[in-house]
């Protein structure tokens, strides 16, 4: 997760100095602990209500990719991970929730 200055967390933090964008970048040691994660526990509800709290964005705004064990990644490089899938679509360097479960690693 992004940390933030005194305790703020991802809302600390605005991509591009835009207030409307909050990063969220957590590491998962499966795909199917993160599935359980959004959509198997209270977050789902969250989930349920985000139209009430967010705008709908035109644009892919959402991005996953496999990390080595250990690795912490920075926002620079999700932004990098994002421009990529916006540009050239699922593939094994990012992808969407539908290529992750089509392709879930051997360990998942």
């Amino acid at each position: 997760m992004i940390e933030g200055d005194e305790g703020e967390g991802n809302t600390a933090t605005a991509i591009d100095d835009d207030p409307r964008y909050i990063p969220n970048l957590t590491v998962w040691e499966t795909p199917a602990q993160l599935q359980t994660f959004v959509y198997d526990t209270l977050h789902a509800k969250f989930m349920h209500r985000r139209a009430e709290w967010f705008e709908l964005l035109g644009e892919m705004h959402f991005v996953m990719w496999w990390v080595p064990v250990g690795h912490k990644p920075t926002l620079a490089e999700a932004l990098a991970k994002l421009e990529h899938l916006r540009s050239h679509c699922d593939s094994d360097d990012a992808f969407g929730w539908d290529y992750m479960r089509a392709n879930m690693a051997p360990s998942a």
